[in-house]
């Protein structure tokens, strides 16, 4: 069975200092480098995912800016980049394209946010037919507001894992895809 790692938007602005800074995105970053290390001793193909801002006036991961670039602290050797202007990944990407051309259709996703981009790549790559398991703890979001109603980066998080498991996919903690 063919796997590869999708790694969704782990760049400078979601982390310290960054634009947007996420919760819990250190940790997040940690798990992610578990990932990426079992992915390479399982011969996983890796795909970081890099969105670029495409609207006038954005406020982070704007093009060529230091908050655009991917953490310098993932471990991304000869993988490949997906560059990506919508939430969705396979969205106007090469993503999928190359996803068949290695006839891959077991996904593990991870990244940020959970609420945004994770979800749209989620929904979508069920979409297209692929098996996705979704590791929980290798996601982070951010507080969100709706209306007057402040709702908690836990309590998003939490909701869209539990819209998303099951039907859209299979929701996994870091451990348990690694086994530890």
């Amino acid at each position: 069975m063919k796997k590869a790692l999708i790694l969704i938007d782990l760049q400078n602005d979601y982390f310290l200092n960054g634009s947007m800074e996420l919760k819990g995105i250190d940790k997040v970053l940690e798990k992610t480098n578990k990932l990426i290390k079992f992915a390479r001793e399982q011969k996983y193909k890796i795909y970081f995912v890099q969105h670029i801002a495409s609207k006038k006036g954005a406020t982070f991961f704007v093009e060529n800016t230091y908050g655009a670039k991917l953490n310098t602290k993932l471990d991304i050797q000869e993988d490949v980049i997906i560059i990506k202007n919508y939430p969705n990944s396979f969205r106007d990407t090469k993503l999928n394209k190359l996803l068949e051309k290695d006839n891959i259709k077991n996904l593990i996703i991870c990244g940020a946010m959970t609420h945004m981009c994770v979800d749209s790549t989620v929904r979508a790559g069920f979409d297209l037919g692929y098996t996705i398991e979704l590791v929980s703890d290798a996601c982070a979001t951010k507080d969100l507001k709706f209306k007057e109603k402040y709702i908690k980066d836990i309590d998003v998080h939490f909701s869209f894992m539990s819209a998303l498991s099951g039907i859209f996919c299979e929701v996994k903690k870091t451990s348990e895809i690694i086994n530890i």
